[in-house]
């Protein structure tokens, strides 16, 4: 933009070794009609700098490979390239050779380099202000006549205007890792290093070496708009004449599968449909791809499951790509799909996301890491790493640094931070802290690192290098392009998201547990005498399974166990899967601040008559009660009633977000409008319906994602209601994941009736495992609870326990563990069945003599001496030192007693309390969550765990600043307030918050905080 208001030509981005700001470059540079070039630049050795232009499509595959060579050799963040490598890799770039101004001698570098790039070689003269530019030049025209050589004028920008100097200077801090005091002479020291505008460029420059510039940028006919995507091709089997012939016959057959009775003619006539865009589109090999991405997952018993727009369709259902039946849900095609849009379907498929990594490394081995490779995904500066890094920088004390940014919650605006640091005692007037603050508020949004996408893929047919520079990853054996999602988006190319999803591997997990329990224990009535095989076996629309969710029990089950899910699940009352899809989605910052929720709501209950609506209009929101909730719904409204092709709707959706930003998209306001009263719709019911469209943004959320979510809420409430401890100890196994942890999922199945046995080295296998209590199973807590126990030494523990250990001699020897280890398994009392207690274990332990090869087998005399039995505070203390758990009791037993807490009532108490509007009560627990929605207006949601159960507060957006240390700072919280109730959930509407953490010592339970 700078450029362009300067009156330039054209202008050139050539980041060292990367390409990573191409796209957003190119994509400003089309908005302003300002031509853009592409290039790179490179230190070869201490004095040889050069930059290399790309003037067409096969110098930029050149450019791409070269970057990928010198990144690929090196680790994460670090290139390295030689003269060698430029021979056979730079055939047609344009070669820019940097003088060094302090070198000596020039000469070596121009033989080698003009010979080379012969006809594409210039001396790239950059006369920075420093008293010797005059010099400088003169030694530059005598070059460029002795080897007769152009020579183009260059500024080399850093920043677009000189006031960014310092900032400047705290990036090279940044990059350098070290205090701007420490690294003074690396510091760019002139301002000059900016765009300088046509009259500055005469007065530096001389005419002729400014006009070799234009006549460079005249040798350009490359856009990134000329890059072309070509899909994979050996999907297809030789005996096909085309990928869409291979595809068809992959559907039908599908189809037949799925309809063993007959292929319904709608469905028949939807596959035709859906098949001849494919075809138009030319997408058979992307459907392919994905096809042999899940059936290779399948055929390993990896479970996954496909969602997103184009997964739901007919043709990904016949694909065993999704579950989802395309016959339960409504799918708009042209949601994913569009002539008009000319883009790539998107499918997302989630994996077990313990064994995702198979899948990643098929994909590398059927393509090679030549040809794929994961998108990568850009960090920008937030607040507090903003604080943290610019700190730094500043040579700022860390504990005032962590102090700072500790004190900022991520709702805070850019203003508040003055604020905050004025809490703290710090002047915010003093220069360091002024200096720090306007140097953060500039950082916010920059890039702060390049890092890999969570999984999405791109895979070409050639070298995808040509593409798009390849690195590596700081995950061994992972590549990613320089390019993040949104960058792949705008040209157009492949992309196969391969997620990862703890659900999936907690379902799995869970059956696998019941048919293990069923095999040891032969169970001879109850559930687990028959445990569904598979999820296929899992028998649809269960009544007990809808009577569970519409009371709310629904913690550990995927998608529907947060708060607002836990609370408006016995207000919708789902008793179908299509209540399961709805509730999936209504829960969302679209629905809310479209005010979609309530009247949904009151017409679902029959409070409120459903509104009648025109035919046309009806047919769309008919299933959801009148109210449109999901994003496929805006695009059929407006093309219904307004008279939007299926390309403009999908642009309004796309359109979203910058709309709710205010940012002008008047037009399409305009469009909806005009186009109902033309079609005979009132002007008022057109503007609400604008209002209720303005409310998604870009939070609407798609009826495909929650088609594909409600079956996986579905298939984890039945096993919760039905196999209730297989249905914890495959959450335990499957963690890190979901939204409770360790410790919250075990006090949930202690309220449910499950026993759970500690950890017990000669009971406990690597993972929890289902024990037999009296006819019932009870979870057996696994070694992969205890932090710091290496998986190799419980391996070495589990296969050297043929039969009991009879002691701690006995397992030692037996084991060969090292100490480290003995003292970790100590240390969360894994001896229990050999020792009384941690203390015994570690004085045993201790006892070096009892080891010598003598005494081994020796009866051991009794002790006079035993050490002293630890007082229950110190158990739980060590307990979720080492486990994040503890089954021996929960924290308020033992503070249930003190002064501080004798007039908080119990989680299990509140439902019999009266319900008087003036009546106050204090209640107190461990903070389990704390929540601010974006679409609850700056209500904080808390929840408290006590021995009884959960506690859900409510603090109000003016009470939020009172309370700010209270709410983010908190381990243990006392709350006073109303008891309010609706639907059976209740909450505490706070009006006062007392931070109780230091009643827990050193006890550390673990909270999620705001995610």
């Amino acid at each position: 933009m700078r450029a362009h208001t300067l009156g330039y030509s054209g202008i050139g981005v050539t980041d060292e070794a990367s390409v990573s700001g191409a796209v957003r470059a190119h994509l400003a540079s089309q908005t302003l009609n300002i031509p853009m070039v592409h290039g790179s630049r490179f230190r070869i050795d201490e004095q040889l700098e050069l930059t290399f232009l790309a003037p067409n499509r096969k110098a930029w595959g050149e450019l791409g490979q070269l970057i990928s060579l010198a990144r690929r050799r090196s680790s994460k963040g670090a290139y390295q390239l030689t003269r060698r490598d430029l021979i056979g890799h730079t055939d047609t770039l344009l070669c820019l050779w940097h003088p060094h101004p302090q070198a000596l001698d020039w000469t070596s570098q121009i033989e080698s380099l003009s010979y080379a790039f012969r006809g594409r070689f210039w001396i790239a003269a950059h006369l920075p202000e420093s008293g010797h530019q005059a010099d400088l030049a003169e030694r530059i025209d005598l070059t460029a006549f002795e080897w007769n050589l152009p020579v183009v004028a260059t500024q080399r920008p850093l920043m677009h205007i000189r006031q960014r100097l310092k900032l400047q200077h705290t990036l090279t801090a940044i990059r350098l890792g070290a205090p701007i005091i420490e690294i003074a002479d690396q510091l760019e020291r002139s301002s000059e290093r900016t765009l300088m505008d046509q009259h500055g460029l005469k007065l530096r420059y001389p005419s002729a070496w400014l006009h070799e510039s234009l006549n460079l940028l005249d040798r350009f006919d490359f856009s990134l708009s000329n890059l072309r995507y070509e899909y994979p091709q050996e999907i297809c089997p030789p005996q096909y004449d085309s990928e869409q012939a291979f595809l068809r016959d992959l559907v039908f057959e599908g189809a037949k599968r799925r309809w063993q009775q007959g292929i319904p003619d709608n469905i028949t006539r939807l596959i035709e449909k859906e098949l001849t865009l494919i075809e138009e589109m030319n997408y058979a090999c992307y459907f392919l791809t994905v096809h042999d991405i899940v059936a290779y997952a399948r055929s390993q018993n990896i479970l996954c499951q496909g969602r997103g727009s184009a997964a739901n369709s007919v043709v990904c259902y016949c694909l065993f790509i999704t579950e989802v039946d395309p016959s339960r849900v409504s799918v708009l095609f042209e949601r994913f799909v569009s002539k008009e849009r000319n883009e790539p379907p998107d499918i997302d498929v989630d994996f077990e996301h313990h064994r995702r990594d198979e899948v990643i490394q098929y994909i590398y081995r059927k393509y090679s890491k030549e040809r794929a490779a994961l998108a990568a995904a850009v960090i920008t500066y937030r607040k507090r790493s903003a604080i943290r890094d610019v700190g730094k920088a500043l040579n700022l004390p860390i504990d005032l640094i962590e102090a700072l940014s500790g004190s900022l919650a991520w709702w805070d605006k850019k203003e508040a931070m003055i604020e905050r640091f004025a809490e703290l005692g710090i002047d915010p007037q003093g220069p360091q802290i002024q200096l720090l603050t306007e140097l953060v508020t500039e950082i916010l949004g920059f890039p702060r690192h390049l890092t890999q996408h969570v999984g999405g893929f791109v895979i070409s047919r050639g070298p995808l290098s040509e593409l798009c520079p390849i690195e590596n990853t700081a995950m061994q054996d992972r590549t990613c392009l320089q390019w993040d999602k949104d960058d792949i988006d705008a040209l157009g190319l492949l992309k196969v998201d391969v997620l990862a999803l703890g659900m999936l591997t907690a379902i799995r997990g869970s059956l696998e547990l019941a048919l293990q329990y069923q095999t040891t224990y032969q169970p001879r009535s109850g559930r687990y005498q028959h445990p569904p095989r598979s999820i296929a076996e899992i028998p649809p629309e269960d009544s007990l399974v809808y009577d569970m969710l519409c009371q709310g029990d629904a913690i550990g089950v995927f998608q529907v166990e947060s708060r607002a899910q836990l609370a408006m699940l016995p207000r919708l009352k789902p008793r179908t899967y299509y209540d399961l899809v709805v509730e999936v989605a209504i829960v969302r910052p679209g629905p809310i601040q479209g005010d979609m929720v309530h009247p949904y709501l009151r017409r679902r209950d029959g409070v409120d008559p459903k509104e009648e609506q025109p035919k046309q209009i009806s047919q769309v929101l008919d299933r959801t009660l009148g109210v449109p909730i999901f994003q496929e719904q805006v695009i059929q409204l407006v093309m219904v009633a307004a008279g939007f092709s299926a390309g403009e709707a999908d642009a309004l959706r796309r359109a979203m977000a910058t709309w709710k930003a205010g940012n002008g998209l008047f037009h399409f306001h305009e469009k909806i409008v005009s186009g109902m009263l033309e079609r005979g719709y009132s002007r008022e019911f057109a503007e609400r319906l604008c209002h209720q469209i303005e409310g998604f943004g870009k939070y609407g959320f798609p009826e495909s994602h929650a088609a594909s979510f409600a079956l996986l809420v579905y298939l984890s409430a039945w096993i919760k209601c039905h196999l209730p401890a297989a249905f914890y100890c495959g959450l335990l196994n499957a963690q890190p994941m979901g939204f409770y942890t360790p410790s919250q999922l075990l006090q949930d199945a202690k309220r449910h009736g499950i026993d759970i046995r500690p950890i017990d080295v000669n009971a406990s296998e690597w993972l929890s495992t289902l024990e037999d209590a009296e006819g019932s199973p009870c979870v057996r807590l696994g070694l992969h609870l205890i932090k710091g126990l290496r998986f190799e030494a419980a391996n070495a523990l589990v296969r050297a326990r043929r039969h009991p250990f009879q002691n701690l001699n006995d397992f030692r020897s037996r084991t060969g563990l090292l100490t480290r280890d003995l003292e970790v398994l100590a240390s969360a009392h894994a001896f229990r069945s050999l020792t009384d207690n941690r203390f015994d274990s570690f004085w045993q332990l201790g006892d070096q003599e009892s080891q010598l090869p003598l005494f081994q087998g020796a009866i051991q005399a009794v002790e006079d001496f035993r050490p002293r039995i630890p007082v229950l505070g110190e158990t739980l203390v060590a307990d979720y030192q080492t486990t994040g758990l503890s089954l021996e009791a929960h924290p308020m037993n033992l503070l249930r007693n003190k002064s501080a807490f004798r007039t908080c009532r119990r989680s299990s108490e509140l439902d019999r309390l009266p319900r008087h509007p003036d009546l106050r009560i204090w209640v107190a627990g461990i903070v389990a969550t704390r929540q601010r929605p974006g679409s609850a207006s700056g209500v904080v949601f808390i929840t408290l765990e006590d021995e009884d159960g959960q506690i859900n507060c409510l603090v109000w957006p003016s009470l939020v600043e009172t309370f700010r240390h209270q709410i983010l700072a908190s381990r243990l919280l006392k709350v006073r307030g109303k008891v309010q109730e609706s639907h059976g959930v209740i909450h505490i509407i706070a009006d006062t918050l007392e931070d109780a953490s230091e009643w827990l010592g050193n006890l550390t339970p673990s909270s999620r905080d705001f995610h």
